[in-house]
């Protein structure tokens, strides 16, 4: 088996066109796409299983979260590599067997994320490449200061990156992450099932560094990123819950103590911030 694709989905009928455009990309390798399924509640399982029966269906009965569900879909992948793709992706035609033999002329590559535009073709800076997270950005997002000193972060989400170029990166995007089998196998996981969502991406990103290989970016093809539409309905304080306890969790995981204590005392600020913020907006 060539390729796995696994997609998590938590009531997003997106993945029903993404299904069909992964069919189209994929047609001179052999590949399996595996859906691990969040307790949906949409119809949207039974729609797949109507439209496309040779997909195959994890269902873990209620929302446990993006890492753990991917990683119950990686748990019954048969493929040398495995696609980590967000139901609100569609790949163009030829794609995705084009980017799998470029990972098999490039041995020294363990993940890879290629072009991410929007519905207009595009380039989407928003889910670009990104840094290592630090101490001072993370905390300056925190206190919510891009929203009046917008460049504080700029090093961090790597505003001046160049999209036409291929090139080594810190961190991809978890919407479209392509690893090889066997760093999974040697990881024990796909994603650090301690994050419930957020900062597994880069948290993999780093694991993969750390066993020696590459994490890379490819233009060689593009894919459609409508980003976070599933999450678009989740409320502000929640997604902000989520995002916080896992910034907290990433800095323990890789930080001193002298470094996560500092997110760890500024966590609750930023979440009265929400409060206060949304308030505000009603």
């Amino acid at each position: 088996m060539d390729l796995s694709i696994v997609t998590v989905n938590t009531n997003d009928k997106n993945i029903l066109r993404q299904i069909k455009s992964v069919i189209e990309s994929t047609k001179n390798i052999e590949f399996e796409q595996i859906v691990s399924d969040n307790g949906s509640t949409d119809n949207s399982l039974e729609e797949i299983r109507s439209k496309f029966p040779e997909v195959k269906i994890v269902e873990n009965k209620k929302n446990i979260g993006f890492g753990k569900a991917n990683n119950s879909g990686v748990n019954i992948s048969t493929g040398k590599y495995v696609l980590l793709l967000n139901p609100d992706m569609e790949v163009q035609s030829g794609s995705l067997e084009k980017i799998v033999k470029w990972m098999d002329d490039h041995k020294d590559v363990g993940l890879v994320s290629c072009k991410l535009v929007d519905s207009e073709g595009k380039f989407s800076k928003n889910a670009a490449p990104r840094r290592f997270p630090k101490l001072v950005d993370q905390l300056a997002i925190l206190l919510k200061l891009p929203h009046v000193l917008p460049k504080i972060v700029n090093k961090y989400l790597l505003t001046d990156f160049d999209e036409t170029q291929e090139q080594e990166v810190d961190s991809v995007r978890g919407s479209f992450m392509l690893l090889r089998k066997e760093i999974i196998a040697k990881l024990g996981w796909a994603f650090d099932p301690r994050y419930f969502i957020w900062f597994e991406d880069v948290d993999t990103c780093r694991e993969v560094k750390k066993l020696g290989y590459k994490v890379m970016y490819t233009p060689i093809i593009s894919c459609v990123d409508l980003i976070g539409q599933t999450f678009k309905k989740q409320p502000t304080y929640q997604k902000q819950v989520w995002f916080t306890g896992s910034m907290l969790k990433y800095f323990k995981k890789w930080e001193p103590w002298y470094k996560w204590m500092w997110i760890a005392i500024f966590r609750p600020v930023a979440l009265l911030l929400t409060l206060v913020v949304g308030k505000f907006k009603k």
